[in-house]
Parts: C-alpha cells; sequence; structure tokens
C-alpha cells in the first residue's frame, strides 16, 4: 500500500470512531421530558428511553430501602410512583411537598426508575407578592429630589 493510501485509512478510521463515540454519547444521555399522565400511557418502546419528570413530592411518600428511596410525584392530581437509585445523593431541599424532577426510565410495573434526582428551592426564598425581598431598603422620594 501506497503511504498516502495507508494515512488516508488512517485519518477515515480515526474521524470514524470519533463520529461513533460522539453519536452514541449524544443518544444515551437525551431525555424527553413528559408530564405524569404522559409517561402512564407510554407505550412498550417509549418506556425504554431516558425521560424526565416532574412534580410534587407526596407528603409522607418518601421512604428509604437500603441504597433505594421511594417516593410519590403529584401532578395535577395524577401520581407517580418512583424509586430511585441513583449514586449522588438527595439534594438538601428534598422533603415533602417540594418540587422535583425525576429522570430514568419507566419500569414495566408502572414504577418510574430514577438515577438522578433535582429539587426544585422552595419558596422560602421568594419574597410574598407586593413586599421587598429582606435585606432591602425601602427608597423614599424627597420633596429636593422631585
Amino acid at each position: 500500500m501506497k503511504k498516502n493510501a495507508k494515512f488516508a485509512l488512517l485519518i477515515v478510521l480515526i474521524l470514524g470512531t470519533l463520529a461513533w463515540i460522539g453519536t452514541s454519547a449524544v443518544s444515551s444521555t437525551k431525555s424527553y421530558y413528559k408530564t405524569i399522565s404522559e409517561v402512564q400511557t407510554l407505550n412498550d418502546n417509549a418506556r425504554s428511553e431516558r425521560l424526565r419528570v416532574a412534580g410534587d413530592i407526596q407528603t409522607g411518600s418518601i421512604h428509604k430501602n437500603g441504597p433505594e428511596t421511594d417516593f410519590t410525584l403529584t401532578q395535577e392530581h395524577q401520581t407517580l410512583k418512583v424509586a430511585y437509585t441513583g449514586e449522588d445523593p438527595l439534594p438538601d431541599t428534598f422533603r415533602d411537598g417540594a418540587q422535583a424532577l425525576a429522570e430514568g426510565k419507566l419500569g414495566a410495573d408502572g414504577v418510574f426508575r430514577a438515577n438522578h434526582i433535582q429539587a426544585k428551592c422552595s419558596s422560602k426564598y421568594q419574597s410574598k407578592p407586593g413586599q421587598a425581598p429582606a435585606g432591602l431598603k425601602p427608597v423614599t422620594a424627597s420633596k429636593a429630589s422631585l
């Protein structure tokens, strides 16, 4: 084989390998956002895809079973049982009534198997409507500046 042909073959092999790694990495990390009612109506093919589901954590539904944490998400009177077995610890804001985002796959038994959980910050960090956030001083207009 000529030197240029060997070099071209090597370049094609490297570019093909990089393209394969890139497409497999993208397809394995993509996930689609679905509502709880959409998740419950998925067909068998869609159950194998990675999904994201958001909802409020139902009061009293958090139970630790060894490395697994079970809880229920609610959204517009729909519920979804979730089993979290991820490696990361659960967020500090993960508690009853908090909003959470679960990422994983729906099992054949109807339980959502999550391997990543995000909990949204609670509303205690937000000011009430019509009030200034804590720490801000109200501005008063003086007659001299008008």
